[in-house]
C-alpha cells in the first residue's frame, strides 16, 4: 500500500525574495509563524519516512544477496557433483581395468601352462617312443639270434636222426606207400602196397 505524504510547502526561493520587500503586516506575520510552526513537523514525518524506507531496503538487498548465495551454493554444489562423478567414474574404470587385469594375468598363465603341458607331453612322447625303438630293435636282435640258433639246431638234430618224405597213392582196391628215409648211413626207400577192402 501507497502511504499518503503530506503536501510538500514550497520554500521561499532566491527569486521570490526580491518580489517580498513588503513591509510584514501582523496577519503575514502569523502566517509566517504557523507556516514555521507546519515545516519542522513535516520535516520530521518526511525524515521517518525516510528511515522506514531505508529499513525497508535491507531485506531487498538481503534477498539479492541471498539469490547470490544460491546461485554460488547451485554452482558450489554442481561443482562437488561434477568431482564426486569424475571420481566415481575413475574408480569404476579403476575397477574394470584390475579385472581385466586379472583375466589378462589369468589367461597368459594359462597359456603357458598349456604350452609347457604340451611341450611336457611332447618330450615324454619322444622319451617313450625313442626307448620303444631301441627295445624293439634290441628285441628284434634277440630273436634273429634264436630264430638262427633254432634253425642250426634243427639241422643238426635232422641230420642226426634222419629224415623221412613219402608218398601214397590210392586206387580202388589198393594203397600203394612210398617212403623215403634219408639217414647218416644212406638213403632207404621202403614201397609197400596194402590191399583195402571195401563192403558193400
Amino acid at each position: 500500500m501507497e502511504e499518503k505524504q503530506p503536501p510538500k510547502t514550497k520554500e521561499p526561493s532566491k527569486r521570490d525574495e526580491p518580489q517580498q520587500k513588503e513591509t510584514p503586516t501582523p496577519l503575514s506575520l502569523g502566517a509566517k509563524s504557523k507556516a514555521e510552526a507546519k515545516t519542522p513537523a513535516l520535516v520530521e514525518m518526511q525524515t521517518v519516512d525516510n528511515a522506514s524506507e531505508k529499513l525497508e531496503k535491507p531485506p531487498e538487498t538481503q534477498k539479492k544477496l541471498s539469490d547470490k548465495d544460491m546461485v554460488a551454493i547451485k554452482i558450489q554444489a554442481w561443482w562437488r557433483g561434477t568431482l564426486v562423478h569424475q571420481s566415481l567414474r575413475a574408480c569404476i574404470i579403476q575397477c574394470w581395468w584390475w579385472l581385466m587385469l586379472s583375466k589378462i594375468l589369468e589367461k597368459r598363465r594359462r597359456a603357458v601352462l598349456e604350452v609347457f603341458s604340451q611341450e611336457e607331453w611332447a618330450a615324454v612322447t619322444l622319451q617313450s617312443q625313442a626307448r620303444m625303438w631301441r627295445i624293439r630293435r634290441h628285441y628284434c636282435q634277440v630273436l634273429n639270434a634264436v630264430c638262427i640258433i633254432q634253425a642250426y639246431w634243427r639241422c643238426r638234430a635232422c641230420a642226426s636222426q634222419g629224415f623221412i618224405k613219402g608218398q601214397y597213392r590210392v586206387t580202388a582196391n589198393q594203397l600203394h606207400l612210398e617212403l623215403e628215409i634219408l639217414l647218416r648211413s644212406g638213403p632207404c626207400i621202403v614201397t609197400e602196397c596194402i590191399p583195402i577192402s571195401i563192403k558193400e
